[in-house]
Formats: C-alpha cells, sequence, structure tokens
C-alpha cells in the first residue's frame, strides 16, 4: 500500500471511529507500528490529526475529512447508487449536481450513458462542485453551468451569495444531494451551513430532488440542514438499508431504491 493510499485509509477510519490507537491502526491497515506512528506525526504536521499518546484523535465531534483525502471505502455501493441515480435523469433534462463523493460517481455515470452522447445539448448539468465541473467539462454535449461562489477547500463546492445569485435565475429538472446523513425526522444534512444553503436553493429549484446515499448515511444528523424529507422524491441507496429504514423513509413519503 503507498503512502497516499495508507493516509486516505488512517484518515477515513479515524473520522469514522473519532480515535485510533497505533497497534489498532497498524492491524488495520497490515502495516508496522512503526509506520503508523511516522504517518500519525507527519498528519498531525499538516494538521489533519491530533496526535495523543500511543494513537491520535480527530480535531473535533464534527470533524470533515477533505474530499481529496476520501478513499474509496464503500466503492462498489457508490457506483450502484450512482448508476441507479443516472437511469432517473431522462435525455435534455437540467440536472442539479451538488458535491461529494457518491455525487461525483453519478456524474461519471451520466457521462457514459449511451444515449446521452449526442444533443443539443443532451444534458444541462448545474453543479457548485469544481471537479464535477471538471470532468464533465470535455463532454461537448454536455451544457455545464457552474454556480459561482467562493471554492470550500473540504469539498470543492462553491458556496456564498455569488452562487445564491446564478441559482435564483435558473429552474431544473432533478436535483441529486450528496450528504452527510438523512433522516426521517432531521431531513438531509451536510457538515457546512454555506454548503447547506447552497444545496438547498439546488431542492427548491428542482422539480424532483433525488438522495444518493450509502446505507451507512441513514439515520444520521449533521451539523447544517439542508431539506426535510417532505422535499425529496426519491432516496437511491444501498441493499444493506435495513428493512425497518426504508419502512420509515417510506411512510414519510420518500420512495427508496436499493441497489
Amino acid at each position: 500500500m503507498s503512502r497516499d493510499a495508507r493516509w486516505k485509509a488512517l484518515l477515513e477510519l479515524l473520522v469514522e471511529r473519532g480515535r485510533l490507537e497505533v497497534e489498532e491502526a497498524a492491524t488495520e491497515l497490515a502495516v508496522s507500528a512503526a509506520t503508523i506512528r511516522r504517518d500519525f506525526d507527519q498528519l498531525a504536521e499538516q494538521q489533519m490529526l491530533v496526535r495523543t499518546r500511543g494513537g491520535a484523535v480527530v480535531h473535533g465531534v464534527s470533524y470533515e475529512l477533505p474530499l481529496r483525502y476520501k478513499t474509496a471505502r464503500r466503492a462498489s455501493e457508490k457506483q450502484r447508487i450512482a448508476k441507479a441515480v443516472a437511469e432517473l435523469v431522462a435525455p435534455g433534462e437540467a440536472v442539479g449536481l451538488t458535491g461529494g463523493t457518491t455525487t461525483t460517481e453519478v456524474a461519471r455515470a451520466l457521462a457514459v450513458r449511451g444515449d446521452l452522447t449526442t444533443g443539443a445539448p443532451a444534458l444541462t448539468v448545474v453543479t457548485n462542485a469544481l471537479n464535477i465541473a471538471n470532468e464533465l467539462a470535455v463532454r461537448p454535449q454536455f451544457k455545464i453551468v457552474v454556480t459561482g461562489g467562493v471554492a470550500r477547500a473540504q469539498s470543492y463546492e462553491l458556496i456564498g451569495p455569488l452562487a445564491d445569485g446564478v441559482l435564483s435565475q435558473i429552474t431544473l429538472d432533478v436535483a441529486v444531494l450528496g450528504v452527510v446523513g438523512f433522516d426521517v425526522t432531521h431531513g438531509a444534512a451536510a457538515h457546512d451551513e454555506a454548503e447547506a444553503a447552497i444545496n438547498r436553493l439546488l431542492c427548491e429549484r428542482a422539480e424532483r430532488v433525488v438522495v444518493a446515499a450509502d446505507s451507512s448515511k441513514l439515520g444520521r444528523r449533521a451539523f447544517a440542514r439542508i431539506c426535510g424529507p417532505e422535499l425529496v422524491d426519491t432516496l437511491v441507496t444501498d441493499t444493506a438499508v435495513a428493512d425497518e429504514t426504508v419502512r420509515r423513509f417510506e411512510e414519510a413519503g420518500v420512495r427508496v431504491l436499493a441497489v
């Protein structure tokens, strides 16, 4: 395992658990304890974690792992979810995509759809995510609209009043949300309030709203609320979702697709 891959895995484990011991991490990644100690020291120098005696902890309970450090954990689930979400989009529609690893996979799934290779345009994609715009800009059959705003380093998403101004002037057929958590009571949520505000605007401008989230994010809450479940038409998740969770979402009026 390369150092880059090891650091990504360490940081994601740390965000998931809140605290990691050296020996625990060494066992998880099948490397020596000395290697993990060096990794922890170097990541602490970059302020990616807080070093403790015998291990490391995250900076706080609401710590958000930067997108560039996120690994392909749950990669197969995210790819299945993305393919299913992409199939909900009709040729010629205007689609809003928020930032995140799952929505990035949705963008890639749309890019390879055979029936979206031609058109004027084949699809209009509105996004506040710089990485998604960058990936799709090479597709001449897609019309790419970037919201504008100030780039947020954690997620590559554009936020602020400049983005508000663009979104207030458009309408969308569908908005696809990547979320940190989606709960029947508290709704869809993100870590950052400015990011959540832009995502909320995308929802308000859309005819229908799709949440793309793997099952680990369901029933979870996060600091900044995007929207309530009443604004969400469809949840696309993986087959590990509990039957009780599906039932509760469906009772709240959300269609659930488990793929």
